[in-house]
């Protein structure tokens, strides 16, 4: 074979190379600069969270995860021992007080003053047994073993009975001395406030019954049977599915302009279609969200915003967690 043939081989091996890489260029940039652009985003529910306004153990849940409750459904029954025994001692309280009034009202009398002794020492007993509350639950705050709340409790319960041993023996002097005008006034008062004491005590037991506020289902049960829960801690959550939305996190060049009200269609990959959505809420992620950073190349920096879309058409089946699909 000549040189000349050999040389004219080489450039015929080249040039195929050449025509090859110009091809492949032509096609990477005809598709995969074609490719649309995916904007994932998901469902999201509203939750709302089941929690008690006092410390006390969970004797008995109603319903598990998974269940569809309605408003006023029982969801939990909680054991409080500390406001039985305050509400004991209020109603004790109370008793004393609605005597008294009504002893200053008719007079003293031999068997009225008679029975303010007695109520003194219902009174003195009641002052007894939480002076014994609280003395047991000191013990047990010094071993470690009881919260300072609980301890604080039974120390307000002791000086409330403490307190009312004393308003029981003015109230005794009183039956003995005769009532003044006044001093009827004040009886009635007290007697007002001790029922006042009660009502406020029945209240707090309602605590002790949670029932749902609202429709929904049971996300999330967070204690088990026989644990205690504290002040405002949650019990469950209850996954409001008739409060639905849409959450996306959208680069700043992509958002192409859209703002509050305006519509889209997203792909829904769980049901296969596509679904309407209305936009409602657009805010800026923050400095320590995602960014691009571009001011390698001279350009700037692009910011993501959360975008928030409430579905136009509902429909059943919608789960917080599913994908939701925007290609631009």
């Amino acid at each position: 074979m000549s040189a000349k043939t050999q040389h004219n081989n080489i450039l015929l091996a080249v040039l195929g190379l050449v025509i090859v890489v110009l091809v492949v260029g032509l096609i990477g940039f005809f598709t995969i600069g074609k490719t649309d652009e995916i904007i994932q985003g998901e469902v999201e529910v509203s939750e709302y969270r089941v929690s008690s306004k006092l410390p006390g153990r969970i004797v008995e849940l109603r319903v598990k995860e998974g269940d569809y409750v309605h408003i006023g459904d029982t969801l939990a029954i909680l054991e409080m021992p500390e406001v039985n025994a305050q509400k004991k001692v209020a109603s004790a309280t109370e008793g004393a007080a609605e005597a008294m009034s009504s002893l200053a009202e008719a007079g003293a009398r031999k068997e009225q003053i008679q029975g303010a002794y007695q109520l003194m020492q219902q009174a003195m007993a009641a002052e007894e047994i939480a002076q014994k509350s609280y003395t047991r639950l000191q013990n047990l705050y010094n071993e470690g073993v009881m919260s300072a709340q609980k301890r604080d409790e039974a120390l307000a319960a002791y000086k409330a009975a403490q307190a009312q041993v004393l308003g029981a023996k003015s109230q005794y002097e009183m039956a003995k001395n005769g009532a003044r005008e006044q001093e009827k006034a004040a009886a009635r008062e007290q007697a007002q406030a001790a029922k006042g004491a009660v009502e406020v005590i029945n209240s707090l037991l309602h605590e002790s019954v949670q029932v749902s506020q609202v429709e929904g289902e049971v996300s999330s049960i967070y204690p088990k049977v026989g644990e205690l829960v504290g002040t405002g801690s949650p019990i469950m959550s209850i996954s409001m599915m008739s409060d639905t939305w849409g959450t996306f996190n959208i680069r700043e060049d992509q958002l192409k302009g859209l703002k509050i009200g305006d519509t889209f269609k997203a792909f829904s990959p769980a049901f296969g279609k596509d679904v309407k959505m209305k936009v409602y809420y657009i805010k800026d992620q923050g400095s320590y969200a995602v960014w691009k950073a571009t001011k390698s190349n001279g350009q700037y920096d692009l910011k993501t915003f959360e975008v928030k879309a409430r579905f136009i058409d509902k429909f059943d089946g919608l789960r917080p967690g599913m994908s939701l699909i925007i290609k631009k």
